[in-house]
């Protein structure tokens, strides 16, 4: 990906943040310091972008003590434009018991979720049900945003929840987070310190006018020269401006080699990526490029947090069900075999331990089915899966009829409710607190500040000891 002169003395914290975050002026010993709270530990995030059919993702096989099984099937049709999935094709893999807390009820994975489920039987996958959060809105880019940036009562936060951790442990220098993908995501959204941008590794480049190249080295050394004279500069911002240019200049040396190094050292996993020949692949084939760099040693190299998208999920007609070739089975499919073969690639690496990812959308669909698909909805499961204690955590959301409103399930932190909700602020503090390793109060001050209100509808109460982390 080019990027131009103007991208590059103007926005170089564009595809690396910006310069004026709080902090950015202390010791870079210090910064560096910090930033390796987290350690050897690489997180990744992985949006599924549309809003995902969460009751058509982790279904009722029975209805334990309660009537889920009952209830949706009172809610989802069969035949034609039916979604429903029938208990015989659920998948229900061995290992960690795949059962609702609150009701005991069995539960199954979608069908085309058939790489996270044996991941699943691995104990490799935790499932966190009845993730949301208060006042929900059904509207697809505040949603997101509200995601990104874990600011559900909307009060004008703007940055990513994420980005906070990152502005306040790295400084200008550093490239702690690489996106696959065209812009910064929300979730790394600040001021500080820089992010880099890319679709494919090997084409991350500046633009040194392919039709007179041999002039590339002399440009190359024009722009290090610019950069090293604001770095010596003596005047703050400008400085630190020097600081993220020359380490964006310094990325476009070193991560398109990335490509090549795995390429030719990782050749049969390169190739099962391209047997699976769909973008999610591709995009987490990058992030294992980048992976193996740090594990390599590759100069320029040090990111630790990733993230990738797979869009898709608005389902309001011809949803489909379990079978082959349907829609949200395609969908499913592709994110369910990609993770499994990121996975196993981590794996022969030697890093499966050292990984986490987790999988999230900006709400589920409504509970009950329209025509041939579902409308926006509330509540929904999250995946955590890597170095974790597989299994069940939360409880499977309300889907009875009469407890719905407007056809969605209802958020609660009632702790005398059966149902209450999983807020998702709280699987984000539990990686941050067990994964990242930021202490318990930091996260609470900087990062995911309590809501004020009611404590019944309100997240006033954080739970960071989930027990999906080891």
């Amino acid at each position: 990906m080019a990027i131009s002169r103007r991208q590059f003395l103007g926005r170089s914290g564009a595809v690396a943040g910006g310069m004026f975050g709080a902090g950015l002026f202390g010791s870079p010993f210090t910064q560096r310091a910090l930033a390796m709270t987290m350690g050897d530990r690489y997180l990744v995030s992985v949006y599924l972008d549309g809003g995902n059919d969460g009751l058509n993702t982790v279904t009722p096989v029975g209805d334990g003590s309660g009537n889920l099984r009952s209830d949706y099937e009172f809610a989802r049709k069969t035949g034609s434009g039916g979604i429903r999935l029938s208990t015989t094709e659920l998948l229900v893999p061995s290992g960690p018991p795949l059962v609702d807390p609150n009701t005991g009820a069995q539960l199954g994975l979608h069908p085309g979720l058939y790489g996270l489920a044996s991941l699943y039987a691995q104990g490799k996958v935790a499932i966190i049900q009845g993730c949301g959060y208060p006042n929900p809105s059904l509207s697809h880019d505040t949603s997101t945003t509200i995601w990104e940036h874990a600011d559900p009562l909307r009060a004008g936060i703007n940055t990513g929840w994420l980005g906070r951790h990152l502005a306040a442990h790295f400084g200008p220098s550093d490239i702690p987070a690489v996106a696959v993908r065209g812009s910064i995501p929300g979730e790394f959204d600040q001021t500080t310190t820089s992010v880099l941008t890319v679709s494919r590794v090997r084409n991350f480049n500046f633009p040194y006018d392919n039709s007179n190249g041999s002039d590339s080295v002399f440009r190359r050394n024009a722009l290090m020269a610019l950069a090293d004279e604001s770095l010596a500069s003596g005047q703050s911002v400008q400085s630190q401006v020097g600081a993220a240019d020359k380490s964006t200049l310094l990325a476009a040396d070193s991560y398109p080699a990335l490509h090549d190094a795995y390429e030719d050292e990782r050749p049969s996993f390169d190739q099962m990526y391209d047997d699976l020949g769909t973008s999610t692949a591709r995009d987490l084939r990058e992030v294992a490029k980048v992976i193996y760099g740090v594990e390599s040693g590759a100069p320029n190299v040090d990111a630790r947090f990733f993230e990738v998208r797979n869009g898709g999920y608005d389902s309001h007609s011809d949803q489909g069900g379990g079978s082959p070739g349907e829609r949200h089975y395609e969908l499913h499919e592709e994110v369910g075999q990609a993770l499994e073969t990121f996975y196993a690639d981590c794996e022969d690496m030697g890093v499966a331990d050292k990984l986490v990812v987790f999988v999230w959308s900006e709400f589920s669909r409504r509970i009950l089915q329209n025509d041939t698909g579902t409308d926006h909805g509330t509540q929904g499961p999250m995946f955590v899966l890597g170095n974790v204690n597989g299994g069940v955590y939360g409880n499977h959301p309300d889907i009875a009829d009469a407890s719905l409103e407007g056809g969605n399930t209802v958020y609660s932190q009632d702790t005398t409710n059966p149902y209450r909700s999983t807020d998702f602020r709280d699987v984000y503090g539990t990686l941050m607190k067990h994964w990242v390793n930021v202490p318990h109060g930091t996260i609470l001050s900087d990062v995911l500040p309590l809501d004020a209100g009611d404590p019944n509808e309100m997240w006033t109460t954080e739970d960071f000891d989930m027990g999906f982390l080891p």
